[in-house]
């Protein structure tokens, strides 16, 4: 098993910036992906922004050049840094984890946590 503990949501006004983290702790494979998916009211879960284990990285169309992620593979940590928040940016942010075992996988999930932006 995983457990995946999320920090760091919060109200901010538009321009401004807010950081994520997520710590993993567990069940955590060699060849791992770990990353953020949104989902706000009314809407579909979608991805963020994914980083392998090795450093591989995907972004959303949505957030490209405002949003940044990282990871330490050393405390099983990922960080995803907002910049310039838009309102269109609000929503419950989930913190995944993707173990992978040849061509199979098993995804974990956080609690979510909540980020606003509003005036």
């Amino acid at each position: 098993q995983v457990q995946l503990v999320e920090s760091g949501g919060g109200l901010v006004q538009p321009g401004e910036s807010l950081r994520l983290s997520c710590a993993a702790s567990g069940s955590i494979f060699s060849i791992n992906a770990m990353g953020w998916y949104r989902q706000a009211p009314g809407k579909e879960r979608e991805l963020v922004a994914t980083i392998t284990n090795s450093g591989s990285m995907n972004y959303a169309d949505s957030v490209k050049g405002r949003f940044t992620i990282s990871r330490d593979n050393a405390k099983n940590t990922v960080y995803l840094q907002m910049n310039s928040l838009k309102p269109e940016d609000t929503a419950v942010y989930y913190c995944n984890l993707r173990n992978y075992r040849g061509y199979s996988y098993k995804d974990y999930w956080g609690q979510g946590t909540q980020v606003t932006v509003s005036s």
